[in-house]
C-alpha cells in the first residue's frame, strides 16, 4: 500500500476515480506550498515543486496497493507526467503524478497556481 495524492479527474466524482477500484479515501489533503500547478491544454491538471513563488495544490490522499498503481493509474496518466514523491502541508510524503520537468516553458500550460484546486479551475473555465 502507497499513499497518493490525486488531484485531478482521479478525485471523488472525476471521470477517472473508477481506476481506483475501490482504494480508500484517507482524507482530502493540500500539498506543502512549494509547487506550481497548471492546466495541461485544460485537459488535466499537474503540478510541480519550485525553488521559489510555490503555492499548495488542493488534492485527496489514497491507500492505493501498489498493483492498482501498476496496472491502473500509471498505466494510463498522460506522458506529460510521471510518478513522484511531493510533501503534503502537514510533512506526509505521498506520491503524486507531477509534470516532466522538460515540458515546463510548453505553450499548453496555463497556471493556475493561484487558484491550487482542479475542480475549483474547471468551474471558473466552464463557466468563463
Amino acid at each position: 500500500m502507497v499513499l497518493m495524492f490525486l488531484n485531478g479527474d482521479g478525485m471523488r466524482g472525476g471521470r477517472l476515480n473508477a481506476q481506483l477500484d475501490g482504494a480508500p479515501l484517507l482524507r482530502t489533503a493540500r500539498s506543502a506550498p512549494k509547487y506550481r500547478y497548471y492546466s495541461v491544454g485544460d485537459r488535466f491538471p499537474a503540478m510541480i515543486a519550485t525553488a521559489h513563488d510555490g503555492r499548495p495544490v488542493t488534492g485527496e490522499v489514497y491507500e492505493v496497493p501498489l498493483e492498482i498503481l501498476r496496472d491502473n493509474l500509471i498505466p494510463n496518466e498522460p506522458p506529460e507526467l510521471e510518478l513522484g514523491l511531493i510533501e503534503l502541508d502537514d510533512g506526509t510524503a505521498c506520491l503524486a503524478t507531477v509534470l516532466r520537468a522538460n515540458l515546463l516553458g510548453s505553450p499548453e500550460l496555463i497556471d493556475i497556481s493561484d487558484i491550487g484546486d482542479w475542480r475549483a479551475y474547471r468551474g471558473m473555465s466552464a463557466s468563463g
